[in-house]
């Protein structure tokens, strides 16, 4: 009699624990849909307010049309793709974004206009919170993915396929740092 309810007590434990690492694994997988689904918030208010800053541009260097159909072909090619190819495209569109505040360079009176500061200083602010989400983001990821591979944890995770999420990185050649002035 003894013996069943120290095997009972130990089951009752082992089930307690597997649902609790269960638990945290889902609050793990959630925080990391949260922490995606706010990288995709920041860029949409990125890909908004690219049609502003290219009628800017334009307007005072309009012989520089294919940079601004690069960004604008980029910015919609970004918003129909999702996963690694969004990404991808997003990177490229981040790049594009940077040689087309490379031309305000040649164009004095564009530094100097309000409206392109004022649209250069929100792209800036949305670009420095789109790498703050990337660092939650992958810290997120980290975290989830370190519960999913040690053991105990492991074994409920491969029960129930909580599968490897991948982080957010930057290519080779995006680590090279750009200069641009105004």
């Amino acid at each position: 009699m003894v013996a069943l309810i120290i095997i009972l007590l130990v089951a009752a434990l082992a089930l307690l624990w597997g649902i609790s690492v269960y638990n945290s694994l889902v609050k793990l997988r959630n925080r990391g849909d949260e922490a995606e689904a706010g990288i995709d918030a920041h860029l949409k208010e990125r890909a908004d307010l690219i049609p502003s800053l290219v009628e800017t541009v334009k307007g005072y260097a309009g012989h520089e049309r294919t940079t601004l159909e690069g960004v604008v072909s980029l910015r919609s090619r970004a918003a129909s793709l999702t996963g690694k190819e969004r990404l991808q495209a997003e990177k490229e569109l981040g790049s594009a974004l940077s040689r087309l505040l490379a031309v305000a360079e040649a164009y004095p009176e564009l530094k100097a206009n309000q409206n392109f500061l004022d649209l250069q200083n929100q792209l800036s602010r949305i670009e420095e919170t789109l790498a703050n989400a990337r660092k939650y983001y992958n810290a997120i990821v980290r975290e989830y993915n370190d519960r999913i591979m040690v053991f105990p944890s492991s074994l409920i995770a491969s029960m129930f396929h909580f599968g490897k999420r991948e982080y957010i990185d930057i290519d080779d050649a995006d680590r090279e740092r750009t200069e641009v002035r105004f």
